[in-house]
């Protein structure tokens, strides 16, 4: 009997060492095959003989390589022109900038940890994003893939852990669609809109922007204002930073400009175009709104996105609202037009999930907001545009707080733009957010300029915008030392979280973070006072409101 017994157990133990075995042996198997995927060869570059370039050195922070240049301007906003080829054209960029490029790419790793402080998870992510974007490549014109690859050159290499410099900087065009696919955060919640006709003062489109993709404070210090002559297509600018050749915000010199605004995604089953890159070949090709509609529609994309769509030719916007799975256009049909981050179109706008993302975010909200100081505002200048971009209240003037993500203002912005498409007129916000100087540049003059004049301004400083008088402000000094509180606690420091609600009373997240703090604390009374607050503010979506609600009967509980 006994025999039997330990010759049944021997059975099990060669089972169950097989069954381990094959398992084991499938994970390595799926190792090495998202190992083997995830690897993307660069394009095929006939003539490198471009590498061999080298930059000028003119003045302090001022370089040129052949017809090409790049400084810091007095405006602290980088300035670049490039040409030629699209090899040719990346290589020059990376040679150029090479400072900002690896900068940029350091504080957006810093950021990733703050956000993932796990090495096992940032690990896993690394292979995740890997597989996700084992198709990338084929999905992108190989114009910007040669671009992109000449940037590569001058990346980093201290982050061969991640990828290939060259890998590394394709996968961050894709930045922008995996993070608010996977996050659906403030990570990105913009703001754009439109008047043309009699909803402006002089007639003329204008379009305004806030580009609200939060990576860091850090990530938002090295703005570049790049002009682009390619060898195809036309002449255009965009406001970037450094690595990045996609669109967020830009205008071509047929005055037709494009601005992006993200809108709830599915989590993706596999990568697509970037978003960006859609935008970036509109702005290189097409010249009014039907041009630009047939280059968005020819791509497939992964996320859900709206391509606000100026035009000059046209003297009017229009909105591409583009899923992976198909596409329309919102036309008003009046003298204006506004975009948060929902759909408006007769497809898409009534679905439910739609309708989801408008009233349980902060998106349907701001869109009221916009359209209430629009219709305050009268006939639109680029003044009134700009005083827009920088509201901070809520409905009817209401104090929601300073931050608050249902604000037009939500002070995160990467940068706000104005465009004024009929004269090739362009304003780019300088630091902080949109709050610095905007200042102006002419498309039509960058783009007529013969080589650079080292103590010429490229701005028109005689159409240069005001900072904005709330900087001098008290409330402002106090949002600041808000903000240096709010990081503390991030990190884990101690903090006086009286004296950090006392600094912006108004705003619900104020709350949120301090009871979360003494609930970590064990501090339950004091935690659900400040969760029983934070419920009496115009807080910005259903999420938060949610947690609060849980914490609070957790508080109870304990």
């Amino acid at each position: 009997m006994r025999t039997k017994r330990r010759s049944g157990w021997r059975k099990l133990g060669r089972v169950l060492l097989y069954i381990t075995g094959s398992i084991v042996l499938l994970l390595l198997i799926l190792i090495i095959y998202v190992l083997s995927v995830s690897h993307i060869n660069p394009p095929e570059i006939a003539d490198k003989s471009s590498l061999k370039w080298e930059r000028t050195q003119i003045d302090t922070g001022c370089y040129t390589l052949g017809n090409s240049w790049f400084r810091k301007s007095k405006s602290g906003l980088y300035e670049m022109y490039i040409e030629g080829k699209p090899f040719e054209r990346g290589v020059v960029y990376g040679k150029l900038s090479a400072e900002l490029v690896k900068r940029q790419e350091d504080h957006f790793t810093d950021q990733i940890k703050k956000m993932i402080p796990s090495q096992s998870y940032l690990k896993f992510l690394k292979y995740f994003v890997g597989f996700f974007n084992r198709h990338l490549a084929e999905n992108i014109a190989e114009e910007n893939k040669e671009e992109i690859y000449g940037i590569s050159f001058s990346a980093s290499d201290k982050y061969d852990f991640i990828g290939t410099n060259y890998e590394r900087i394709l996968n961050y065009h894709a930045a922008h669609d995996i993070g608010h696919a996977l996050q659906n955060m403030a990570l990105v919640g913009c703001t754009s809109f439109g008047t043309w006709n009699d909803a402006s003062a002089d007639s003329n489109l204008i379009i305004g922007r806030n580009f609200d993709f939060y990576v860091g404070d850090k990530f938002a210090e090295d703005k570049i204002v790049a002009f682009y002559h390619p060898d195809k297509g036309y002449n255009f600018m965009i406001v970037t930073w450094g690595g990045f050749t996609g669109a967020a915000s830009g205008m071509n010199d047929k005055g037709l400009t494009v601005t992006i605004n993200a809108d709830k995604s599915a989590i993706p089953t596999g990568a697509a175009t970037p978003v960006s890159l859609v935008a970036r070949e509109i702005l290189q090709y097409a010249k009014n709104i039907d041009e630009a509609w047939a280059i968005a529609k020819k791509h497939k994309m992964f996320v859900s996105e709206s391509f606000l769509i100026g035009s000059a030719e046209d003297n009017r916007a229009a909105i591409i609202e583009k899923r992976p799975e198909g596409m329309d256009l919102y036309d008003p049909k009046k003298n204006s037009i506004s975009c948060t981050n929902h759909f408006q179109g007769s497809i898409y706008g009534n679905q439910a999930e739609n309708i989801k993302q408008r009233d349980e975010t902060a998106s349907g909200y701001r869109s009221e907001r916009l359209s209430e100081l629009m219709q305050q505002n009268g006939q639109n200048t680029v003044q009134k545009t700009v005083d827009i971009l920088r509201d901070r209240f809520g409905l009817h003037g209401q104090n929601i707080g300073v931050g608050n993500e249902k604000a037009v203002n939500q002070f995160i912005a990467h940068h706000a733009v104005v465009f004024e498409p009929k004269k090739k007129l362009v304003w780019v916000s300088t630091s902080p957010w949109q709050l610095g100087e905007f200042v102006a540049y002419n498309l039509d003059s960058i783009f007529s300029m013969h080589g650079l004049k080292t103590n010429h301004e490229l701005n028109d400083t005689t159409k240069t915008i005001a900072a904005d008088p709330f900087l001098k402000t008290k409330d402002f000094q106090s949002f600041v030392t808000y903000r240096a509180m709010r990081a503390a606690i991030m990190n884990g420091e101690e903090v006086d979280v009286k004296a950090m609600v006392a600094l912006d009373p108004e705003f619900y997240n104020v709350y949120l973070m301090a009871g979360d703090y003494e609930f970590k604390r064990k501090h339950f009374d004091s935690a659900k006072q400040y969760y029983e607050t934070a419920l009496t503010k115009v807080m910005a979506n259903k999420g938060e409101e949610m947690h609060a609600r849980k914490q609070i009967e957790k508080c109870i509980k304990k």
